[in-house]
């Protein structure tokens, strides 16, 4: 199933990116998580919420099910429509993809689908943007990133998988040859970063911080050439590293973290947690984001970093 999207009649479409709640049980912490979602929401009055993974973090969940209800009623409760992606600590005791995937579907609001059968991994799906017309002017993708390398001599996290990256290529063609040949303007989601973000760091001028190593999966796969040579992707989006959230751009794409939204997890003292805004304009080049912070504050832009040898890794 296609689930569309529309610009509004001001020609702008507008995403809240929430990610790595690690939710767990109603603690004190998740109801601070909550408020925060909530006021984002109440000053951004987004199109679409979008969760980038470890909605929760099940091996503290004493029923994983309901805590992924939990964390998710905030986005149902605001009538905005949502979807959600997976993380490596949403499945990783007494919870499946599958199971997970149910309760989005059981949820009104949610876009998210299972994805084609023959394709690695739960929740790999793509919706349109249309325009005033009922024209597709914008195609959002989601992927599930997985998340432990299965692989004895590739230690670390998983990978996106070579039937993922077939099925982008398939999509992106089917939108170019139903848009007159051209490339339809898009944006991707998932969990783990690419290797990619690494290299934006370590070689390009980035927006935002890097408090930690980027945490990408040590085999790259190449989705980011694949995107590359696809055409249309404009920027992708990403969580899991709670301590960055930078914007860096690589051979016309921009690599993007989310800014980190959950209490019940690691963080940086006086580094609030917050969201990342998006904001695509009908027939324009590329997009405006930013940040909103858990006081209220927007941050845009945000500070420039310049590659230097001391800031590798």
């Amino acid at each position: 199933m296609d689930q569309r999207l529309s610009f509004r009649p001001d020609g702008t479409f507008t995403i809240v990116q929430f990610t790595d709640l690690h939710w767990k049980n109603g603690e004190p912490a998740d109801v601070r998580t909550k408020a925060l979602m909530e006021r984002v929401l109440a000053e951004e009055r987004p199109d679409l919420i979008v969760f980038t993974g470890d909605v929760i973090e099940s091996m503290r969940c004493q029923d994983p099910m309901q805590s992924y209800r939990d964390a998710l009623s905030v986005a149902e409760k605001s009538g905005i429509p949502w979807a959600a992606v997976f993380g490596n600590h949403d499945c990783e005791m007494n919870v499946t993809k599958e199971q997970l995937l149910s309760v989005q579907l059981e949820h009104s609001g949610t876009i998210a689908e299972r994805g084609p059968d023959d394709v690695d991994g739960v929740g790999n799906f793509v919706v349109r943007v249309l325009n005033s017309q009922g024209d597709t002017a914008a195609a959002l993708y989601f992927l599930d990133s997985g998340a432990y390398s299965e692989q004895p001599s590739v230690p670390g996290y998983d990978w996106i998988r070579e039937s993922q990256i077939d099925w982008v290529q398939a999509q992106a063609r089917s939108l170019r040859e139903n848009n007159a040949d051209t490339a339809v303007p898009s944006l991707m989601f998932f969990h783990i970063p690419l290797p990619e973000y690494r290299e934006v760091w370590n070689n390009g001028v980035c927006y935002g911080h890097r408090y930690e190593k980027v945490q990408s999966p040590r085999l790259n796969s190449g989705l980011f050439a694949a995107l590359v040579q696809s055409g249309g992707i404009m920027g992708t989006f990403c969580g899991h590293d709670h301590i960055n959230d930078y914007v860096g751009e690589r051979h016309g794409i921009k690599l993007c973290y989310g800014r980190a939204t959950g209490y019940n997890t690691y963080g940086r003292v006086f580094y609030q947690r917050g969201a990342r805004v998006i904001r695509l304009r009908q027939a324009r080049e590329g997009f405006e984001t930013w940040l909103r912070l858990a006081n209220g504050k927007k941050v845009a832009p945000q500070r420039k970093h310049s590659p230097n040898w001391f800031s590798r890794g």
